[in-house]
Parts: C-alpha cells; sequence; structure tokens
C-alpha cells in the first residue's frame, strides 16, 4: 500500500492530534514509518484534555521551515486542525474524509498538508486517505496561478 509509493524516497511528515485523535495518531504514525518516512512527532502523547491548535502549530511550523514536506493534523472532526493549519503562510491544509480529495487537494491545490477527523473516518479509510495524499504529486501547470491567490492580497491589488 503505503510502502509500494513512497519506497522510492526518504520523506519528513510532521504528525500532530489533540486528545481526541491520539489512537488514530498512533496508527499514522506506523503507517509512515513502516513506509519508511521520517516522522516529526509534534503530540499530543495521550488522551488527557489538550487543545488542538498548540499541536498543529507545531507541525505547520516544521512544514514553513522546510524541516518537513507535510503535516498530518488529526482531531476529531479534522476541522479545529484544518482552520489552525490554514493560518500558516505557505500551509495549504485540505480536511479529508475520503482518498479523492486528498487526491485532488494534492494535484490541484499542493496541499501540503492533510487534517484527519478521527471520529468521522475509521483506521483503514484514513491510511487510504494518507496514502492518496503523499502518493499523488502536484500537476502544476494552470493550479500554479491559482495557488499564488491563495496568499492574502497586497494593499495596492485590486
Amino acid at each position: 500500500m503505503l510502502n509500494d509509493v513512497l519506497s522510492h524516497e526518504s520523506l519528513v511528515v510532521a504528525l500532530a492530534c489533540d486528545h481526541a485523535g491520539f489512537p488514530l495518531k498512533a496508527a499514522m504514525r506506523s503507517l509512515l514509518e513502516r513506509a519508511g518516512c521520517t516522522v516529526l512527532d509534534r503530540g499530543t502523547d495521550g488522551a488527557e484534555r489538550v487543545d488542538y491548535p498548540d499541536f498543529a502549530h507545531r507541525a505547520c511550523r516544521d512544514v514553513e521551515a522546510g524541516r518537513a514536506r507535510y503535516a498530518v493534523l488529526i482531531c476529531g472532526s479534522g476541522v479545529g486542525m484544518s482552520i489552525a493549519a490554514n493560518r500558516h503562510a505557505g500551509v495549504r491544509c485540505v480536511l479529508a474524509n475520503e482518498p479523492t480529495t486528498a487526491r485532488l487537494s494534492r494535484a490541484h491545490n499542493d496541499a501540503n498538508a492533510l487534517a484527519l477527523g478521527a471520529r468521522m473516518i475509521g483506521e483503514e479509510t484514513a491510511a487510504d486517505i494518507l496514502t492518496a495524499f503523499l502518493a499523488t504529486p502536484y500537476e502544476g501547470g494552470r493550479h500554479g496561478q491559482r495557488i499564488a491567490k491563495l496568499s492574502p492580497p497586497q494593499e495596492n491589488d485590486a
């Protein structure tokens, strides 16, 4: 599965979750490591209640600084993590509940962060989504102009 699509490269992925996402994070970490990825685990480390933005920001700073190519963020619904992630310059986070959204987010939006809802999907679906996300290359071309428009406009922009 993921091993087949990533066995040719060493990929660094920042991984973070809140308390609701902790069990799924453990499963995704194992999947990533078995595929040969380097995982930067940015917490949390248990089921005790925490605030998801703290952990989303840690992983997204890794992407911003170039320490990780991707961030994978897991909370109960995925919504909070995706909102926190998209506050970071240069981070394009997608919340995906099925593989097609993950695939299109990479191909068309060059998404570099993936949010998963642990209370919305199971481990097998999460693995399929993560595999689709990491296996899909960015298509470039006409999509580049659109991605550039995602940055906030400057004062002198119309």
